[in-house]
């Protein structure tokens, strides 16, 4: 399997590009703020075919490159319909006192083609499965993709914005819910292996079996309430 990813735009936001080999069909998840040129070279340093566009969660730093690369590509995007507003109008979601001067440079707005993402959806898509979940906290519409372990590599889970090494995404912005992030870890991520190769939103890879045993978060949802989480840090848009 090739996963190829890299950090775009003013909030060094991953984008991935996911195929089963070079050559092949790929799946582009979450072309945020800036992504557009990231996403092309990985096109062709890969000989890669996009298929479609599939999103974490509809904040602007996620889904900003959406309309420019499913046009180049003739693909649609697929997104939870919690938060398919946030394509057509970004400011709304995060608050219009925040990001102007940014969102004013952007065009935002909805691709030709718009699929939604429901809970428990198995997508096959370029010749790959990715498992849907519903994983609400940071947005409403919030979700990720988990992958089987394959012949090369373990288990794969996206997790978006709901889970990064050592920290959660934040839940001050409309839409956030700090009880229903606590509830998305426990549901969505406590079961994983601890084998799971996290690749978040932002920052660097890690595995479940790490964060279940140093990430504040995850560590409370799994022993239960008690630990003093005040000053534990959030990342984010």
């Amino acid at each position: 399997m090739l996963i190829a990813g890299f950090p775009a735009g003013a909030w060094g936001t991953n984008c991935y590009l996911v195929a089963p080999a070079a050559g092949e069909e790929c799946v582009i998840i979450d072309p945020g703020h800036q992504a557009a040129q990231g996403v092309e070279e990985a096109i062709r340093k890969h000989r890669l075919k996009p298929v479609a566009v599939v999103l974490t969660h509809g904040h602007i730093d996620h889904v900003a490159s959406v309309v420019p690369v499913c046009g180049a590509h003739d693909v649609p995007a697929w997104i939870h319909p919690a938060d398919r507003f946030m394509m057509s109008d970004p400011e709304k979601a995060l608050g219009r006192s925040i990001g102007m001067p940014l969102m004013g440079e952007l065009t935002v707005g909805e691709p030709d083609d718009v699929r939604e993402l429901a809970d428990g959806a198995e997508l096959e898509l370029a010749g790959l499965e990715f498992s849907v979940a519903h994983a609400p906290g940071h947005t409403k519409g919030s979700v990720t993709f988990r992958m089987p372990e394959a012949a090369d590599i373990p288990p794969v889970f996206f997790s978006g914005d709901l889970l990064f090494a050592g920290s959660i995404g934040r839940t001050d912005l409309p839409g956030g819910d700090m009880a229903e992030m606590l509830d998305s870890l426990a549901r969505v991520c406590l079961p994983l292996d601890d084998s799971t190769v996290v690749l978040s939103g932002h920052g660097p890879q890690t595995t479940i079996g790490r964060e279940r045993a140093t990430n504040p978060y995850l560590r409370q949802v799994a022993v239960g309430p008690g630990a003093d989480l005040d000053d534990a840090p959030r990342r984010g848009m």
